[in-house]
């Protein structure tokens, strides 16, 4: 289907005038006519045609968007203000709540869902058409000047097709349909419209995993894995069979993707229908070390699950089984010898029939490869928190589209080219126009869901801090196709234009937006959690913002201080004051610095509101103080080399002290009648008592402080620099003492030499 003709069917009627005029765009590329009635392009044209492109038709596209957000987004904060009033309170006790307001919010709710949607699909057709018209003009027109890429930056800057802008306004949208639904009495239970795009929910044997996608730039890939494995061991899977830890390098994954010349899957895909579903060839390693492949069909229901069928097939047998030649009846014939279940049996059996069904009836083949390499972190025998990173992405063209020319032998269900020259990435031996490779790195985080049991703190907070770009419906498949095969699609996917972008972040500014958004959500959830009442408003309404973040001076802050204020005007005035310590005045609040230890840890700030704060802080009833810190309590157990660090250091001391005293003993023994040498040995006599003092001392005191567990610094500067510069003042001392005997010794030789001669000169 020709991209004009799906834009023609895909235009909203109260918004047609406000879409690409795709077909004046092509009438001005003279796209129509043919070679030999072409005139030539002039620069006129190309004037008249960028012009019309970039500040007409992008401008009038890009302002009605953005009108559409915003107006959108009031009508929203409208109905939330509205959800507001209708919250019960004392005066206004929840049955006062009509069921007939509650209809109303809701119908108003409606149109604005389908109005956010129809805007994704506005958004989406005038982001392909942009992109399709660019390419025409670089295609026939494009001998001087090419404007596709200014097109796709120009795309990119405007948020064009981005899921990021539609977010926040569907969040709350979906706790307003919570709020109401719950209150709504209707004999059929009607379940809030999934609205999350922050993550996507699998099933794997059974067990459901929640699945989180990102994208990490290269610059930031050896942070993050640094900061996954100080929580997870990194696998490292053998070729084979990937399972089982072995040998020291990430293996290369190959996933042969299905789809027919129509892109169905794709298409199905890309708009999200119900039962989207992806095909593909899955192995480690390369082909021809007999990899063990498997067959997957990953099906995305309509709430928003995901399901996965798989067996595993020999290579011998894959062109036959997509011919449809093949039922895998080997495999059924070995489930029987070694005495499998008749239950295990008959799945295996309706598993392979119904993906060979789909198969041929579609007639589906591969089109197109992903090679990558994976780094997987795991607990062992623990899939509570599934992690990996795939790096060295490409995208291959795998298709027989162009009978002329194939990339693959029809023949064939791979590319022998590939698999049997062993080539790797880059992939620099095949033709550049059927590769396409991923500038960053994918990172997807899978938790499995259990009851009452909460994420990792560390995996909250990885997957919001600046090393990561959140990418949730990012698919290998779609993106592949949409980067190889543009010319075949009418659709292209949400994240292409963040593609354009740099996805790199300011470690603060991503703190403070993160701390903000979670501040909104939290109240957002607060109201509706007032409106709910009950347990439902604890659960919905808690949230703490970071100390360093200037959310700590938020409305939710606020009302919390606000509240700790009045408690403490009702309670008796006590005060908790560590002894030693003395009272300070009251100052104003200092806010921490991002990054520094007290923003970290609080209670090591050594400031004098904080000191004054820790002073003032009031234990709960029926708490006492504790006498003992929690890091003193239990037995001691110190590691002996901690002793043997501090007998070492010690001993150094000791070696200094000797090697002093011998030389401070040597030089007063030979100074005879030399009045300088002797004071001299005696001040390095000295020198090295205070060393070997000190060694002793620092020895004690150490040891006292491992006793005690101290948190203490346990480097001293002030020894050494002490003793090096008693030793330093010596040396001196001693060279100006030496030098000015020896100019004395020197004058009084001169005078006798002066005497002698005049006295000889007299005799003469």
């Amino acid at each position: 289907m020709r991209f004009g003709k799906t834009l023609r069917e895909s235009i909203y009627p109260p918004w047609k005038d406000e879409y690409i005029d795709y077909s004046k765009l092509k009438s001005m590329l003279r796209e129509d006519m043919r070679d030999d009635e072409d005139v030539p392009w002039t620069e006129d044209d190309e004037n008249r045609f960028c012009d019309e492109i970039f500040n007409v038709q992008l401008e009038k596209v890009a302002q009605f968007q953005d009108n559409m957000v915003s107006s959108l987004k009031e009508r929203a904060e409208t109905a939330f203000d509205k959800l507001k009033d209708m919250a019960p309170s004392e005066e206004k006790p929840k049955s006062d709540i009509t069921t007939a307001r509650l209809k109303e919010l809701k119908g108003e709710l409606d149109t604005i869902t389908n109005e956010v949607k129809e805007l994704k699909k506005y958004s989406s057709a005038n982001y392909t058409g942009f992109l399709k018209i660019a390419k025409k003009h670089d295609r026939k027109r494009g001998d001087r000047y090419k404007v596709r890429p200014m097109m796709r930056v120009s795309l990119a800057e405007r948020g064009f097709n981005s899921e990021q802008a539609y977010s926040p306004l569907l969040t709350k949208l979906s706790l307003m349909y919570y709020a109401i639904n719950q209150n709504l009495d209707e004999g059929e239970q009607y379940q809030p419209l999934d609205l999350n795009l922050e993550n996507q929910q699998e099933v794997h044997n059974g067990e459901r995993y929640t699945a989180h996608k990102f994208w990490i730039h290269l610059d930031n890939l050896l942070e993050v894995k640094t900061a996954i494995l100080r929580h997870l061991p990194a696998l490292v899977y053998t070729q084979q069979a990937g399972k089982e830890p072995d040998g020291n390098e990430d293996p290369k994954i190959t996933s042969l993707y299905f789809d027919n010349s129509k892109f169905q899957l794709y298409g199905r895909k890309v708009d999200r229908q119900v039962d989207a579903s992806s095909l593909r060839l899955r192995w480690y390693g390369k082909l021809d070390s007999k990899s063990d492949i498997v067959l997957e069909q990953k099906i995305v229901h309509e709430n928003g699950l995901s399901e996965e069928k798989k067996f595993h097939i020999k290579d011998k047998y894959i062109k036959q089984f997509i011919d449809g030649e093949y039922n895998m009846e080997k495999t059924v014939q070995k489930m029987e010898r070694q005495g499998q279940t008749t239950e295990a049996i008959d799945s295996f059996k309706t598993t392979v029939e119904e993906i060979q069904d789909f198969i041929v009836k579609a007639k589906f083949e591969p089109v197109m490869r992903a090679n990558y390499t994976r780094t997987a972190f795991q607990k062992p025998s623990d899939d509570r928190v599934r992690i990996s990173i795939d790096t060295n992405i490409a995208f291959i063209r795998e298709d027989t589209l162009d009978r002329d020319r194939p990339c693959r032998d029809p023949v064939e269900w791979h590319r022998r080219d590939i698999d049997n020259g062993n080539m790797s990435y880059p992939f620099k031996n095949i033709n550049q126009s059927e590769v396409s490779r991923f500038p960053y790195a994918l990172l997807e985080i899978k938790l499995k869901e259990e009851d009452g049991r909460k994420q990792p703190r560390w995996i909250e907070d990885l997957m919001v801090s600046h090393l990561v770009h959140a990418a949730p419906r990012f698919s290998k498949f779609v993106h592949g196709v949409a980067s190889l095969f543009e010319d075949y699609v009418n659709s292209l996917p949400l994240w292409l234009s963040d593609l354009e972008t740099d996805i790199r972040k300011d470690p603060q500014m991503a703190h403070d937006a993160e701390e903000q958004r979670k501040a909104q959500q939290a109240e957002d959830a607060m109201v509706v959690g007032s409106f709910l009442g009950g347990a439902a408003a604890a659960k919905m309404g808690s949230y703490k913002p970071a100390t360093s973040s200037p959310v700590g001076k938020s409305y939710l802050s606020e009302r919390a201080a606000r509240e700790a204020r009045e408690a403490r005007a009702s309670a008796p005035p006590t005060t908790v004051n560590r002894p030693g310590e003395e009272d300070v005045d009251d100052g104003s609040t200092r806010q921490r610095g991002y990054g520094t230890l007290s923003s970290v840890f609080p209670g090591f700030s050594l400031s004098r509101y904080s000191r004054a704060k820790r002073q003032r802080e009031q234990l709960p009833k029926g708490v006492t103080k504790p006498e003992v810190w929690l890091k003193n309590a239990g037995p001691l157990q110190v590691e002996p080399k901690v002793w043997l660090a501090n007998e070492r250091t010690f001993l150094k001391w000791q070696h200094i002290c000797i090697l002093l005293g011998s030389l401070a003993i040597s030089l007063y023994t030979a100074a005879g009648e030399n009045f300088l040498a002797e004071c001299m040995g005696i001040a390095y006599v000295v020198i090295a008592i205070m060393a070997g003092a000190w060694g002793y001392g620092m020895l004690r005191k150490r040891r006292d402080m491992i006793v005690e567990r101290s948190g203490k610094d346990f480097d001293n500067m002030l020894g050494p620099l002490a003793v090096s510069a008693a030793l330093m003042l010596a040396l001196i001392l001693n060279f100006v003492f030496s030098y000015r005997a020896a100019f004395a010794k020197m004058d009084s030789e001169l005078f006798v030499n002066e005497t002698e001669a005049t006295f000889v000169g007299e005799l003469v």
